[in-house]
């Protein structure tokens, strides 16, 4: 199975949980076709969209499972993920 790698706006106030292993979820409209064992790469933003530093923007993470159907609005995901190497 080959991966993909995207870069994902994440906002501020949403990163340091990611890190604390608070939300190991995203919800998002399937526009890139997540997939199971591909790549994210966050980039922190602030409400208007400008990147931030943050330690966060140097990590990468692999979804590890991806739900559509079931109560999810069309055209969008739920994905899990965690960080890796």
């Amino acid at each position: 199975m080959s991966s993909n790698s995207h870069v994902l706006k994440l906002r501020d106030c949403f990163c340091d949980e990611v890190l604390m292993h608070n939300k190991t979820f995203e919800v998002r409209r399937n526009l890139r076709g997540f997939q199971k064992g591909d790549i994210i790469t966050f980039q922190c933003v602030d409400e208007d969209g400008r990147a931030l530093p943050h330690v966060i923007n140097n990590m990468r993470f692999q979804i590890l499972y991806v739900l559509s159907g079931w109560g999810i609005e069309p055209d969008y995901v739920v994905f899990s993920f965690k960080a890796v190497q």
